[in-house]
């Protein structure tokens, strides 16, 4: 195929399958039914071809459109999932961060209902997702930029390929697009996901996280029974939120820990 810099065209998983790419602007009414020749005018715009479309079973529209609100909350209004950024989808990067919305506001959420959470815990939320879905809506602008088809791109494109041929590059995507790194904050354990680590009991960690409460890891506390759990491991002392993400870990500031992320005690 010819490359031209504002259109591109791919096979897609599945027979019967095919992606066209347009790099020449959105579509001038987002909500209009997908039809036939519309379909069939980009793929013989984007492959040179006089192809001729004689069925659809099913179409797709989607735009590399990326906005993300200033903020998650504003007073009792909480926005999550697309309601709080849009990006392109490639590389399936919106679902993990829709469910990484809902993992870190649902428990928040529940603790302001039940009437135990702290001041600003709800805040949090933004302070903590905002930041993550800056980043996706950078990243999904970065693998568009690669997918243009004009000279510089494809020049460029060759040596993110050359990059993603080493291990320390194919480490690096896959590291970052499965959104393993993520986290809150710079501290190397607090803020980040709790490893599932085996319990005294055979148990693991992350069995203890079922029922939405906080999970105290060899350690003790009073007061807070109704909100965490407490469980032995071969390990040093953590608090992991019902999230699944470490509050406190084998140091001083447990107390202070618990009531930042669950309140007072009862």
């Amino acid at each position: 195929m010819e490359h031209h810099p504002d259109r591109d065209v791919r096979p897609r998983s599945g027979p019967g399958r095919i992606l066209t790419v347009e790099f020449d602007g959105p579509p001038i009414d987002r909500d209009a039914p997908i039809t036939r020749e519309e379909l069939e005018k980009s793929l013989r715009h984007v492959s040179g071809a006089d192809v001729r479309i004689t069925a659809v079973r099913s179409a797709t529209r989607f735009t590399d459109n990326a906005r993300q609100a200033t903020t998650y909350r504003l007073g009792r209004v909480l926005l999550a999932g697309d309601a709080a950024h849009v990006h392109s989808p490639f590389g399936g990067q919106g679902l993990n961060l829709g469910i990484g919305d809902a993992m870190n506001l649902g428990w928040k959420l529940a603790a302001a209902v039940q009437g135990w959470s702290s001041d600003g815990l709800l805040d949090t939320y933004t302070s903590e997702r905002h930041p993550i879905g800056a980043w996706v809506l950078n990243w999904t602008s970065a693998q568009v930029a690669l997918m243009r088809t004009d000279p510089r791109s494809r020049a460029l494109r060759d040596i993110v390929s050359d990059l993603l041929d080493t291990t320390t590059g194919t480490t690096y995507m896959a590291r970052k697009i499965s959104g393993y790194w993520q986290g809150y904050g710079d501290d190397p354990v607090i803020g980040r996901t709790a490893p599932d680590l085996v319990l005294a009991d055979g148990t693991r960690l992350g069995e203890h996280l079922h029922d939405g409460k906080g999970l105290l890891v060899s350690a003790e506390v009073d007061g807070y029974a109704d909100r965490v759990d407490s469980v032995k491991a071969d390990h040093s002392g953590m608090l992991v939120r019902p999230d699944g993400i470490v509050a406190w870990a084998g140091s001083d500031g447990l107390e202070d820990a618990l009531t930042t992320w669950f309140g007072a005690a009862s």
